[in-house]
């Protein structure tokens, strides 16, 4: 990409400043950030897409490639997600720190490539790095770059802001070959992941400021905001009729990755229905309140975590109508002031417009709202704190060391909040800790709690957890799904199939149907209703056509049977989808039984050369036979 028109007679000295500031701000960013080496991967999200996901652990394999595109996994299209993850698991195995270090690494040059795009359009060095910097230092950016799973908002925005950069490229000398630059890395952010749909609608507000390539943004008298910036040629000007068409194709990608977003969703039953909220009066109330709170946190980033659960009930009046009227007084001061300060109307519009996806209009998931969707939409707030802070500041004449001064201190504070938000994420239990500490009936971190614990061994406690789960939410199935399971290792089996059950029929997530399925069936094998075991094991595969544990599952009720072929083929497909030292046993067991002693040993070799503790695998193995577990 060629040297931006705006640096006129660019010395190697200027040039040579930018890259220093560019390496300064990544030094720095990975130093604040570098604690996340230490922190493991979480149960929320961290499972589905690297530590219990087969396709990512494989690593870069043609087959993986060929999933990655294929699957709606996780309620998204994002190819390069799961490539991403795949090239880290063939890099670095399940070594959460190196997962995490990428993360941050993508982070620290997304906020380089931010300043350079801000640079490059407005002519300023300082405010285009102070934006940068607040990018890249804010705490609410953690959860973004300490969550592994979150790889998709680190790895959109970087296509996003270089498509940003392009742009600025192709309009100081419109070509088509710039054109379908843009358009590549705006389908690459889209393959990341769709919170890039808005682009370009931010590319009008982009036109206006700080391009001004629309007609109407004419520049304003230099003593009220250009008296500081480089002398810079005029751009080309262009109608806002010409300038919407001229990004009809843009537009037309972004309504494709849109429709295939709520394909994607609907086919992972992402999508939460009206009902679920009682009614849409409910979202349009959260949207209002959530938007005024993300402008709070901006100002004051306190109370972050990991999950803010969606209201379900009317806020009360007060509440929304002053955050209508907050949000009409900032629109009407930011669009009153579109000559003078056009970096007001432009940055609000951005936070407005940006954040519409991801404002729960259309409720995805079960979250309020979420500290990654402010990672691109915040940076429209950042230019407006920014130019407006300059800008009275050049006007009172206020020495610029002094500015530089409150600047420091300003991202000092920030790294250090941003430190301790990362120690939030250190680990599962001090994650949905966090939650549980800042926020009121958070079902679902009592349910993330409740597995981990379970998990560990420590049944009773999640057993707690997961009814105070359901004491706030009675329908939410991963609760319901885990006390059943908790009922199950109690040996309260009649218990546990009434919780497997309401899970099993009800019309909701596959993948959750499948697990209860699953559970019914070994509860219905260890009393010894082996027809109804085989009933359940073979619903669960239906739903999830490559799930060991049921295909396990079938193989000992085959076993039970008699019918060793089948057993051993089971085994098989099992150990071909998740090869564990405990289907190694059991295949060897079944070959034995079917007088296949070299094969059998073969199998119990393999399961050595696996096993951390193959006499503990043996004893797992020994109990699965005897209807034990």
């Amino acid at each position: 990409m060629e040297i931006p028109a705006q640096d006129p007679g660019l010395s190697s000295s200027p040039a040579k400043r930018t890259l220093l500031l560019c390496l300064l701000l990544i030094g720095v960013t990975l130093t604040v950030y570098f604690p996340v080496t230490h922190n493991a991967f979480i149960n929320f999200d961290d499972d589905s897409y690297i530590t219990d996901n087969d396709h990512v652990q494989a690593g870069l394999t043609w087959p993986t490639v060929k999933w990655s595109f294929a699957t709606f996994e996780m309620g998204n299209w994002h190819p390069l997600t799961w490539l991403s993850h795949a090239l880290d698991c063939e890099l670095f195995g399940l070594h959460a720190g190196e997962h995490h270090l990428v993360n941050a690494l993508l982070h620290a040059i997304n906020a380089a490539v931010l300043f350079l795009l801000l640079q490059s359009a407005t002519g300023f060095t300082a405010r285009s790095l102070m934006v940068a910097a607040l990018f890249a230092l804010h705490p609410v950016n953690v959860e973004s770059v300490a969550w592994a799973a979150e790889r998709k908002t680190v790895l959109s925005t970087f296509f996003f802001l270089l498509a940003l950069l392009a742009y600025g490229w192709y309009a100081r000398q419109p070509k088509v070959s710039r054109y379908a630059l843009v358009f590549l890395l705006f389908l690459l952010a889209l393959m990341s992941k769709p919170q890039a749909i808005p682009f370009p609608f931010l590319l009008l507000l982009w036109d206006y400021w700080p391009l001004r390539r629309m007609a109407t943004s004419s520049p304003p008298p230099l003593h009220n905001l250009t008296a500081a910036a480089p002398q810079r040629p005029n751009a080309s000007r262009f109608s806002f009729t010409f300038l919407v068409l001229e990004k009809q194709p843009l537009l037309l990608l972004a309504v494709a990755s849109a429709v295939v977003t709520l394909i994607a969703q609907h086919a992972a039953h992402a999508l939460r229905p009206f009902a679920a909220h009682r009614i849409m009066f409910i979202r349009i109330e959260n949207a209002l309140i959530s938007y005024v709170r993300y402008v709070a946190i901006s100002i004051w980033p306190s109370g972050l975590t990991l999950f803010y659960p969606h209201p379900t009930k009317l806020f009360p009046a007060w509440q929304v109508g002053a955050a209508a009227v907050a949000l009409v007084f900032a629109t009407v001061i930011a669009l009153s002031l579109w000559r003078a300060r056009p970096y007001l109307a432009v940055g609000w519009l951005w936070f407005l417009v940006s954040m519409v996806p991801m404002i729960g209009l259309l409720q995805v998931g079960q979250q309020a709202r979420a500290d990654r969707y402010a990672y691109i939409s915040f940076i429209g707030l950042f230019v407006i704190a920014v130019w407006t802070v300059a800008d009275w500041a050049r006007r009172a004449k206020v020495p610029r060391a002094s500015v530089a001064v409150a600047a420091a201190v300003i991202l000092v504070a920030l790294s250090v909040a941003t430190h301790r938000q990362i120690g939030f994420w250190r680990n599962t239990p001090t994650a949905w800790l966090r939650a549980l500490a800042v926020t009121q009936n958070n079902f679902v971190a009592h349910t993330g709690l409740a597995i981990y614990l379970d998990q560990q061994g420590q049944t009773e406690e999640a057993a707690l957890h997961f009814r105070a789960a359901l004491a706030i939410d009675p329908d939410h199935l991963p609760a319901v799904l885990g006390l059943g399971a908790c009922e199950h290792q109690r040996g309260n089996l009649p218990a546990a199939i009434e919780r497997y059950k309401t899970v099993a029929l009800h019309p909701g997530d596959p993948y959750l149907r499948s697990s209860a399925y699953t559970g019914l069936g070994s509860a219905y094998r260890q009393m010894g209703d082996y027809p109804d075991a085989q009933q359940s094991y073979q619903s669960a595969l239906q739903l999830s056509p490559a799930r060991p544990d049921a295909l396990v599952g079938l193989g000992l009720v085959a076993q039970h049977d008699g019918d060793l072929a089948a057993a051993i083929q089971q085994f098989s497909d099992a150990i071909a989808v998740a090869p564990t030292d405990i289907a190694y046993l059991l295949l060897a067991h079944a070959l034995e039984q079917a007088g296949r002693s070299a094969e059998a040993q073969a199998a119990r070799q393999r399961a050595s050369l696996i096993s951390p503790d193959l006499d503990q695998a043996q004893k797992q193995a020994d109990a699965l036979l005897a209807g034990r577990s």
